[in-house]
């Protein structure tokens, strides 16, 4: 005894092979038994099939026009439905929509002035869609933990809209610290980039910030970089790019390359911005989270400079460093290769 294979499940924009050689067959005969459409039974949800007069036993097919139409009209009555909904929904919540039009700087149905975005790739989102309405200006700060903790496909898509906007005529001006000038992805990320591109570098920077033509920009909203705010208020966008100004000119060229100046008084620049933090009174852990480096490495200079200046303990180091020449006239320079 065989068994008849199952009937595949399908739409109603579709029909299968079982149910296409049934529908054939009726049209040649008339009329087929209702037991046979067991087989095909999207025959008669589709309206290819309906029980005769005689003999409600027996199926007669439909003309495939017909059952088109109604197929169809059926389709509009849910699109009709689905657009009565979404008016209901649009009316009941209109008084709450009308405040958030209201506020300074949005104007009459424009987007809010700021926006909260959830998720690395919703973010992404946000940030892709308004890099294709920029045309003019790309800022950026990028701290050490946003560097190294990106992936590389994130790191493929920004260079790609980065390109894209250096291609319409726009430039880039981007804030590393210091600790990444040698980083090998940053150096081929320059090396690859072609149009009106700048990067400078600081001991210290802002938490991750992108603004675009100045009109936009984009800031964390929590520690772990899952939730970001999109800004579009006037007044914060350009106290946020005027704080970008301040720093970039502060900052020390990274690209185009510019020869290294070279260390005094025997301490490194790197050196001199710890002991600057350590004066302060800061802990191993907190230097290196603010100059983008790791402990061990903050802790192998602290040492160097415990040695060069015949320090026993860390008090003391405080101490003959406040009294030493290393922090006159200290400046953010770069540390040497």
């Amino acid at each position: 005894m065989t068994t008849s294979a199952p009937h595949p499940e399908h739409g109603v924009e579709e029909l299968c092979a079982q149910g296409r050689a049934l529908y054939e067959r009726a049209v040649r005969e008339g009329r087929i038994g209702g037991d046979e459409a067991e087989a095909a039974p999207c025959l008669v949800r589709l309206g290819l099939l309906q029980p005769t007069a005689a003999d409600t036993r027996l199926l007669e097919p439909v003309a495939a026009a017909v059952a088109l139409q109604e197929l169809l009209r059926a389709s509009a009555e849910r699109v009709a439905a689905e657009r009565r909904r979404e008016a209901r929904i649009a009316q009941s919540l209109e008084p709450l929509l009308r405040p958030a039009r209201d506020l300074p700087g949005t104007g009459t149905g424009g987007p809010a002035v700021v926006r909260v975005h959830s998720g690395i790739d919703r973010i992404n989102q946000a940030i892709t869609r308004a890099m294709a309405d920029a045309g003019e200006e790309f800022l950026a700060v990028q701290p050490h933990v946003t560097h190294t903790r990106t992936p590389p496909e994130l790191h493929a898509l920004a260079f790609d809209r980065d390109q894209a906007l250096l291609d319409r005529g726009g430039r880039i001006r981007t804030l590393y610290q210091h600790t990444m000038r040698h980083a090998p992805s940053v150096q081929a990320r320059y090396e690859r980039l072609r149009g009106d591109v700048e990067a400078r570098t600081l001991n210290e920077v802002t938490e991750r910030l992108l603004v675009l033509d100045r009109t936009v920009a984009f800031i964390p909203a929590s520690r772990d970089r899952t939730l970001a705010l999109e800004v579009r208020q006037p007044a914060i966008v350009q106290y946020l790019a005027t704080v970008f100004d301040r720093l970039w000119h502060l900052a020390t060229p990274q690209h185009p390359r510019l020869p290294a100046r070279p260390s005094a008084d025997g301490a490194t620049p790197r050196q001199r911005a710890i002991a600057a933090l350590l004066v302060e009174g800061h802990t191993d852990a907190a230097i290196a989270d603010r100059l983008g480096m790791n402990v061990r490495t903050v802790r192998l200079h602290i040492a160097k400079l415990s040695a060069a200046l015949g320090s026993v303990s860390r008090a003391q180091l405080g101490y003959l460093i406040g009294r030493s020449e290393i922090l006159r006239g200290t400046t953010d320079e770069v540390p040497p290769s």
